[in-house]
Order: C-alpha cells, then structure tokens, then sequence
C-alpha cells in the first residue's frame, strides 16, 4: 500500500515518468472495454489516458472523480487529446454489456474496462490497488472501498503523475498540463 505523504512528495517533485517515483506502479494489463474490445495499457489512439479505479454505478466517491475525470478532459481538449478510462472494482456489476452507458453520462469518450477477476487482479497489483467490500446497501449492491487517486498515463501506459481526487479541476489542470505539453513534443 503507498503512503499518502509518498504520493504527495512525488506529485509535488513535478514532471517525472514512473520510473522516477519512489515506489513501483503501473504495468500491463489486458482487460475489455464496453465495446467487447481487447485493450492494454497502452492507448490504442496513441492519447495520454486519466486512468482512475471505481465502478461505474458507484454513488460514492466515483460521483466525485468520474465528474471530475471529464470536466478534466473538457477543459484540457484544446490543449491536447486525453482519454478517460475507469477499470472496475466490481466485475460482477460492470460487465461489457452495461459499464458503458453509465460512464457516457459523464463523457462520451469515457472507456469503461471490466475482465474477469485474475486479469483485474493484475491490473490492480500493478497500480497498487485495494478494494474491499465495506457493506451491502440493500438498494444498489455491494459498496466498495477502493484506490481514488488519478493516474495520468502517456500513450505507451506508463504512469507520468497522480492526481488526487480531492482537487478541483484547476488544481488537476495544473499537474496535467506540463504533461501534455510535454507529450506534443
């Protein structure tokens, strides 16, 4: 499990690829997006990628990070091309069949990725994510507590940067930008 006062010191450090955090994170994974699609890490659109872990019909605090994953996105289009992307917590709820139409309500290039537990595992151990069920609300399923942070990833699927989830977009805009400028270089 990473440390909060880690993360800080490494988002603070500025721009840095992921081997240059203090810790290992990020790596491969393959999942499918809701589209039935085979996707990697890596961006098949050659786009930097905002990459956060929840579910899709979370009324927690995905109702805060998916909003701001987009406003996100809106605000930095005409700076350069970043792509959403949610990988479930909740493989049984978010399925390929029905992970998408709750992630387009947010944005529409939102990518939704689901798989079966053992590849979710792996992508979860990459990233250095937990999740646990915390209880059973008898009016929507399991609730889950799991990873918030942001990771902002280049093309290639490497973790560039986290982004806190507490921030507001300016505040994300800010750690975002020089890494899209960087990234148009």
């Amino acid at each position: 499990m990473i440390h909060a006062a880690t993360l800080i010191a490494a988002i603070a450090a500025g721009p840095a690829y992921a081997n240059d955090f203090p810790f290992n994170i990020g790596g491969a994974f393959s999942l499918v997006d809701q589209f039935g699609v085979n996707r990697t890490q890596v961006a098949p659109d050659g786009h930097l990628q905002l990459l956060f872990f929840g579910y899709a019909n979370c009324e927690q605090i995905c109702s805060a990070s998916l909003p701001l994953m987009a406003d996100i996105v809106d605000e930095l289009a005409d700076v350069g091309l970043l792509t959403p992307v949610m990988i479930t917590v909740d493989a049984a709820r978010d399925t390929v069949a029905n992970i998408g139409q709750p992630l387009a309500q947010y944005h529409p290039d939102f990518v939704g990725l689901t798989g079966s537990e053992a590849a979710l595992q792996i992508a979860y151990d990459a990233f250095s994510v937990e999740k646990e069920v915390l209880f059973t609300d008898p009016a929507g399923g399991e609730v889950f507590a799991h990873g918030s942070f942001l990771y902002l990833l280049d093309s290639d699927g490497e973790v560039l940067t986290l982004v806190p989830p507490v921030m507001d977009v300016d505040q994300a805009v800010g750690i975002i930008t020089p890494y899209l400028s960087a990234h148009k270089s």
